[in-house]
């Protein structure tokens, strides 16, 4: 008597669901509606027929239809389907180890493992000896800088630096710099130089990533610091609107692509500046930075000739060029029909370079992947040992200690720095000796925008425009 009972509640829920779905009216698959198919649908078609797992989220997928979906699939092509289906929508899928594969929104700057793998096997094709990879980087070099938009800069004006009072510490000295790299705009930032400097000095520019605290954060006043002491001129100095340059361009702009070029620009005009000083040594150059600071110290190495050693920090991925329009965002990375930062750090070859990864960022194949790659391009001119890779592999995103230990001895072997003075009595590098200054200090025109120059630029649109170009970035208004 139950069994019957139950059965017929069953036969009951299945006639409300059949009366439900004849009241959505969800239209026949015929050339009337263009044969419109829920994507979602169509995906669990494409596992089914080529017996693979594709995980989504649903929100993602909601309310998705696409016209003519059952012929936008190649039964024997996989990846050919999943992008039939997905593109029109902005959407990708990303390979995971197991073999399944996950839906995500479409990324410019971000592709699969996999996938990176088989753009460096391609790239690899494109090049075999010294003459067609000196080929294939000037096409790269050409390209980038346009993209950049480094060839339409205006000239740097000739106003005098702004230099603050300096400070003396135990092996070194601190000042801070305000420089107009452009008519009005002024980058701003601090030089640390030998104490008492009285010889020629090696220069060392370090761009800045996205931490926090910019270059007044304490690992980067180390870093400085410690360079300095060991011989060098050291230059650090702001993001674009980061920091003082916050004055000029709120912080909103930062991801603005002009963002990219001006930061860019600074490290390069900068380097002219410090080049200039009575014991800077141009010959002997070097560039290191972290995240995004990575990211410009590849583009400095690659595109500044004057660049003669580098040191890219958890930036050197095939799979991911930066996610911030300040890395990615003038397109260089579509330069030579697409390229990777691995190609970028890799026109650096021949000059040094020691590439510092971890295992908890993008940069966890390095060791097998894109060192392996970039030594080759080395290979061409015999130099394969001036290029190493120092892997963290339970480290995560930063310029923690342990990657600037690695990075000290490399700077100081091809600088020709003296490592012994950063030694302690037991011979092993020791920062506790530097002084960590209080972010007043390392100010320029402090925190009130009544200290700049009366000239200064704060027209985000004018900026756009001393490169002959248009500001076409659109702000999100927070309600």
């Amino acid at each position: 008597m139950k069994n019957s009972r139950h059965i017929g509640n069953i036969q009951i829920q299945l006639i409300s669901l059949l009366v439900v779905f004849s009241m959505l009216k969800i239209p026949a698959q015929t050339s009337d509606t263009n044969f419109r198919t829920p994507v979602i649908e169509t995906i669990k078609k494409i596992e089914s027929i080529f017996n693979v797992t594709i995980n989504y989220n649903e929100k993602l997928l909601l309310d998705k239809n696409l016209d003519y979906a059952d012929w936008k699939i190649e039964p024997d092509n996989l990846e050919v389907s999943l992008a039939n289906v997905l593109v029109p929508f902005n959407l990708t899928t990303f390979k995971e180890a197991d073999g399944t594969y996950e839906v995500r929104e479409f990324q410019h700057h971000r592709v699969s493992v996999p996938k990176s793998k088989d753009r460096l096997t391609f790239l690899s094709s494109l090049y075999s000896d010294k003459e067609t990879w000196d080929s294939r980087k000037a096409e790269l070099k050409s390209c980038m800088i346009a993209a950049f938009g480094i060839d339409k800069a205006p000239k740097k004006p000739n106003s005098k630096p702004i230099l603050t009072k300096k400070r003396k510490y135990k092996g070194y000295s601190v000042e801070n710099i305000g420089l107009e790299i452009l008519p009005g705009v002024y980058t701003t930032g601090s030089i640390y130089k030998p104490y008492p400097l009285n010889k020629k000095s090696a220069i060392i520019i370090t761009p800045n990533g996205h931490f926090g605290d910019g270059r007044y954060r304490k690992d980067e006043q180390l870093r400085c610091a410690m360079l300095a002491k060991m011989g060098a001129i050291v230059v650090s100095f702001d993001l674009f609107a980061w920091g003082e340059s916050q004055l000029q361009f709120p912080s909103t702009t930062h991801r603005n692509s002009i963002a990219s070029t001006i930061q860019l620009l600074t490290g390069m005009r900068l380097l002219d500046y410090v080049s200039t000083l009575k014991y800077a040594d141009a010959s002997r150059v070097g560039v290191t930075g972290g995240s995004g600071g990575g990211s410009h110290t590849m583009f400095l190495a690659a595109l500044d000739d004057r660049i003669t050693v580098s040191v890219p920090v958890v930036m050197v991925s095939a799979n991911h060029a930066g996610g911030c329009p300040c890395e990615s965002g003038r397109g260089i990375h579509v330069c030579g029909n697409g390229t990777n930062n691995a190609e970028v750090a890799a026109m650096a070859a021949p000059k040094p370079q020691l590439i510092i990864s971890d295992g908890k960022d993008w940069t966890s194949n390095v060791p097998n992947l894109e060192f392996p790659f970039i030594k080759k391009t080395y290979s061409f001119y015999e130099k394969k040992e001036l290029v190493e890779n120092a892997h963290f592999a339970e480290e995560g995103h930063d310029y923690g200690l342990s990657k600037r230990l690695a990075m000290y001895p490399f700077m100081a072997k091809y600088l020709g720095l003296n490592l012994d003075n950063v030694k302690n009595e037991k011979g092993n590098i020791d920062e506790s000796t530097c002084i960590i200054e209080p972010y007043e200090k390392l100010f320029v025109f402090g925190n009130k925008e009544e200290n700049l120059p009366t000239n200064v630029l704060k027209d985000i649109d004018k900026l756009y425009e001393l490169f002959g170009e248009e500001n076409h970035k659109v702000y999100e208004v927070k309600k």
